[in-house]
């Protein structure tokens, strides 16, 4: 499944996006995502310790690090979606089924 994903990073763009999220982790809107302890891919309460903030759309894709493409994930979650945008994470789910 993971042999299709065709990654064409930008080191320009990956710079200026992760250092976009290092100042987003410092606002109240994400402080006050991580005190609800929750992951946004498994829904179990993991404690705000224990979350990541994940781009939904990875910053090696071509992901933004704005608030709308940014989500509390749990380590395993985090690490188990490696680069995958949300219509893959659909794919590979589907792909499990058959």
């Amino acid at each position: 499944m993971h042999d299709w994903i065709d990654i064409n990073k930008d080191p320009a763009h990956i710079a200026r996006e992760r250092n976009k999220a290092r100042a987003l982790r410092e606002t109240a809107w994400w402080k006050q995502i991580l005190q609800k302890g929750i992951c946004h891919y498994c829904g179990k309460h993991v404690g705000a310790d224990q979350l990541t903030m994940d781009h939904m759309v990875p910053v090696a894709r071509g992901g933004k690090s704005t608030k709308g493409n940014i989500v509390p994930a749990c380590r395993d979650c985090n690490q188990q979606k490696k680069a995958m945008t949300p219509a893959e994470i659909i794919l590979a789910e589907l792909d499990e089924l058959t």
